[in-house]
């Protein structure tokens, strides 16, 4: 009687997956992409990206700990992560005291508030980003140009890509395709932009990393991409001189930072993998129609936020196969 068996709840096999586990194999995949950053805007990037990763740190253990009253859930690991994307998201010359806004509300407002991590409904670092473009729109596109090493608040600022493009498409008098950086800069990061959003050939490197580790699938970035290389190649062959290139979408702006390590995220993303295909595809439909007649010059956050309110219409609609059940 004395070596009676115990059973423990379900589940009795485990993967081995854990959140810190998958938090901190995301950040790892971002290591490349950050690295570009700091040797294209030195300073700046490391100073954004410091007061962002400490304050989203800070706010997530005093929330947690002082106003829900529970134990510190910041060795998750999701805290730093939101840090890292919002940073990832920002100019690298943006005041302090704004990236300390941008990282309470991302936390407070996009996580916190509905509970902490499981219970968002809107990516939180996107909630941070987007608050900041709608409270301070000037300093928001205040693009450092590359090759900031030593500056921080007095880098030299210049007009993205994407900026350059929306300038020809409304007609802006000395606004012409010969100011682009090639397709091979933009992919490579030698032009103006976010600390994301410069090197799609980085990006690349950590969707290789996060699909070999079995992270994400494929699902989401590939739909994303597809579409938008499917829907502004349509668009540029209908007027190439207004238009720019499926190619040029693809390089610039937050597009790869989007699809790869954004709007994969596993709380506010659907479940099945039909849905994810649906999901991805909008964001992608979006975001092009943003970024060719809508006002901002980028549609990847908007998109992305438009799309995680629909994740549970879709996970209604598109529901994964039950276990041993027949589809």
């Amino acid at each position: 009687m004395e070596n009676k068996l115990i059973i423990s709840p379900s589940p009795h096999v485990h993967s081995g997956d854990s959140i810190s586990k998958n938090m901190y194999a995301v950040l790892v995949a971002l290591i490349p992409a950050y690295a570009v950053s700091l040797i294209q805007f030195g300073l700046g990037a490391a100073v954004v990206m410091l007061i962002s990763v400490l304050v989203c740190i800070l706010v997530e253990y005093l929330i947690t700990r002082f106003m829900l009253n529970r134990p510190a859930t910041i060795a998750d690991g999701s805290a730093i992560l939101t840090g890292v994307l919002l940073a990832m998201n920002l100019p690298s010359n943006l005041p302090w005291w704004i990236v300390v806004i941008g990282a309470v509300m991302a936390i407070g407002l996009g996580k916190m508030v509905f509970g902490g991590l499981g219970g968002n409904i809107f990516n939180p670092a996107l909630v941070g980003r987007v608050f900041l473009l709608i409270s301070f729109p000037a300093q928001m596109t205040m693009w450092p140009a590359p090759q900031q090493l030593g500056s921080y608040m007095d880098a030299a600022t210049g007009a993205t890509p994407l900026g350059l493009m929306k300038g020809i498409i409304h007609g802006a008098p000395g606004a012409s395709w010969d100011q682009m950086p090639s397709v091979l800069n933009m992919f490579l990061g030698v032009h103006g932009g976010s600390l994301g959003e410069i090197s799609a050939a980085a990006l690349l490197l950590g969707l290789v990393y996060l699909l070999w580790k079995k992270v994400i699938t494929w699902h989401i970035p590939v739909s994303i991409l597809g579409t938008v290389f499917v829907f502004g190649g349509l668009m540029y062959l209908i007027n190439p001189a207004l238009y720019p290139s499926p190619w040029f979408h693809l390089c610039t702006g937050g597009l790869m930072l989007g699809a790869v390590f954004m709007a994969t995220d596993y709380v506010t993303s659907p479940m099945s993998k039909s849905g994810q295909l649906i999901y991805g595809c909008f964001i992608g439909l979006i975001t092009v129609l943003i970024r060719l007649f809508g006002a901002y010059p980028e549609g990847v956050s908007f998109a992305i936020l438009i799309m995680n309110a629909f994740t549970p219409l879709i996970n209604n609609y598109f529901k994964p196969k039950h276990f041993g059940g027949i589809k």
